[in-house]
């Protein structure tokens, strides 16, 4: 989680440049206003010595609030973001000076979060692809070599293992592609849920309460389709659709989820039907959609079968 940049009161930043600019008109202007008034009683050369103090106190003053309120957050806004850069940022500074600079700070801060959490996604996903493409990899190495040496029956059976090695090489990064493309900002729209429902295939759809969901129809297809997908493989024949107060509660009558894995149901590459050809990237993909329109998807725990709730 990003960190927060803490609030206090300050003045905005155009009433600190107004004040400093009247104060570099007014000092002038009062000095001579003073010295006028006060040569003939404290003498000139008393009065213009004091006018001097008055305007290097004045300009001191001055600076110090220049530098407290405007140099010094800026300044600790670009250490934090140098830090960053280079992967050791800690707490953010105590607070950014003006509301301008604390907003500025603040958003400074996000984007390295982000920016960061997004290369952490990237290494993980590095580190799994290559994890998942070296089972099928290997595969393929070891059929090729035993071709040379094979017979017909066992030549066929050889090109069958590597052609189903190529086709699970092809639906990750196909899914990985997706994936990508899901989490990309994508313009609003929205369907109603009856609409998405009845392009639903493979297994009965009962729809509860129906309205209109805050996302594209394409979008909402893909998210149903792949949450059907995944009833249908844990056994479901049924899924249920409900729509109310900003939330799609979508139910099915399969085997559930277990309870070890629902810590990890949506992360990338987690699947329990691996050896059925599953990639682990259905359920990421479909929170990767839902996140683009500003939707979030969660597990509801729930006796015979599984229960996900989409809330916008």
């Amino acid at each position: 989680m990003p960190g927060e940049v803490t609030r206090k009161w300050r003045p905005p930043l155009a009433l600190i440049v107004t004040g400093a600019m009247a104060g570099i008109v007014a000092v002038p202007v009062l000095g001579l206003t003073y010295f006028r008034v006060a040569g003939n009683v404290l003498g000139w050369a008393e009065t213009a010595w004091l006018i001097l103090w008055l305007a290097v106190v004045s300009a001191a003053i001055l600076g110090f609030l220049l530098w407290r309120l405007v140099l010094r957050p800026v300044t600790a806004l670009t250490a934090h973001a140098r830090d960053m850069k280079a992967g050791r940022a800690g707490p953010p500074p105590a607070h950014f000076g003006t509301p301008e600079f604390s907003e500025l700070g603040q958003s400074v801060i996000d984007m390295g979060a982000t920016l960061q959490n997004r290369a952490a996604t990237m290494r993980a996903y590095a580190d799994h692809v290559t994890h998942e493409m070296k089972s099928p990899l290997t595969a393929i190495a070891g059929a090729a070599e035993l071709l040379e040496d094979a017979t017909d029956d066992e030549r066929r059976a050889l090109a069958a293992t590597i052609a189903d090695s190529a086709a699970r090489m092809d639906q990750l990064l196909s899914d990985l592609r997706r994936h990508a493309a899901a989490g990309l900002a994508r313009e609003g729209g929205e369907v109603l849920l009856s609409v998405a429902a009845a392009q639903i295939t493979g297994l009965s759809v009962a729809l509860g309460r129906d309205g209109k969901v805050p996302m594209p129809e394409d979008d909402l297809v893909a998210v149903l389709r792949q949450l059907s997908q995944n009833a249908a493989g844990h056994g479901a024949d049924r899924i249920t659709l409900d729509w109310a107060g900003g939330r799609l509660r979508v139910s099915d009558n399969g085997r559930g989820v277990a309870e070890g894995d629902r810590a990890r149901l949506f992360d990338p590459f987690f699947t329990t039907t691996r050896a059925q050809g599953g990639t682990g990237m259905g359920l990421a993909i479909v929170r990767a959609l839902i996140g683009a329109h500003g939707g979030t998807i969660a597990h509801l725990p729930a006796p015979g079968g599984a229960v996900f709730e989409i809330s916008f």
